[in-house]
């Protein structure tokens, strides 16, 4: 087996992984990401005992224990691109000998679930409700500079949906992941579910107009109104395909929920969002210490 070089992954002085400075002893099999730095901590709260706290840049993490389970909740902050750092460096710390720097012979499947904020695509998905997401839809790029291959399902449905969208051309094809079954099918009373569009930015990406004009304009009408038989688009943010995509690739089971804190439909704002991810995090907790 080959030997990673210290340029490809870099081990700091005290042999934790560069940007989450993490060790490999000190990251739970279960793995929650959240965005904010801040939220981190505003989870952790409720865990029983905290063990590993640390932060390098952006990336918060704290691993502790509810009850008898161990976890860990990690900041990402924003976007695809840290989501490449993210989930590749905790593969690593999971799937590679810090010390020989090979991969080892027995892989581990970690449970990576994001806990965020997303905007309602969907008039009757309202705002301080939750979503579960079935699948990631890429429109970010991120996953395009890797080997990620699509059954005929998804293939139509990517196929469906650039027709239908005007995705195309001047932009990146996009591409599909869908959810560890495992993990969502605890998540179906209190959840909305549907697929969830991942996008590269917060104002044209996601058809905002402050002082720039964008290519589509119909952009959010396209989204509400695409259907691809059963399935439609419940909700967009800048995270969940990137998780989904590499997850797959790297063999992990990851799930994305959402509190909905706008609803671009209805052009609302929450007037409370704090509230509303705090009520998500009651309810994560709720479920994974009964059935994860």
């Amino acid at each position: 087996m080959s030997r990673i070089a210290e340029s490809e992954l870099i081990i700091n002085s005290r042999g934790a992984v560069y940007h989450l400075d993490l060790r490999p002893e000190e990251i739970a099999g279960t793995i929650i990401t959240v965005g904010d730095p801040d939220r981190v901590k505003e989870f952790s709260k409720y865990f029983d005992s905290v063990e590993v706290k640390a932060q390098h840049r952006e990336f918060v993490s704290h691993t502790g224990y509810i009850g008898k389970k161990r976890l860990t909740v990690l900041s990402s902050g924003i976007g695809p691109d840290n989501i490449d750092i993210v989930i590749n460096e905790l593969d690593a710390l999971a799937n590679i000998n810090f010390d020989t720097r090979e991969i080892k012979s027995s892989l581990t499947a970690l449970n990576i679930i994001r806990v965020g904020t997303s905007g309602s695509l969907q008039a009757d998905i309202p705002i301080d409700s939750f979503v579960a997401s079935t699948h990631g839809l890429g429109v970010d790029n991120l996953l395009n500079f890797y080997r990620l291959e699509q059954n005929e399902q998804e293939k139509q449905l990517l196929q469906s949906f650039v027709t239908h969208t005007q995705m195309h051309g001047q932009m990146s094809y996009p591409y599909i992941s869908g959810a560890a079954g495992s993990l969502i099918k605890h998540f179906v009373k209190d959840f909305h579910q549907g697929i969830t569009v991942t996008c590269p930015g917060f104002y044209g990406p996601q058809g905002r107009i402050l002082r720039l004009g964008i290519r589509n304009p119909d952009l959010i009408n396209r989204l509400t109104d695409f259907r691809f038989g059963q399935h439609r688009i419940t909700n967009f943010e800048m995270e969940t395909s990137a998780i989904y995509g590499l997850g797959k690739l790297l063999g992990h089971n990851c799930l994305a929920v959402n509190a909905i804190v706008a609803n671009r439909i209805k052009k609302e704002f929450s007037k409370d969002g704090k509230a509303a991810v705090e009520n998500l995090i009651i309810k994560f907790i709720e479920i994974f210490s009964d059935n994860i």
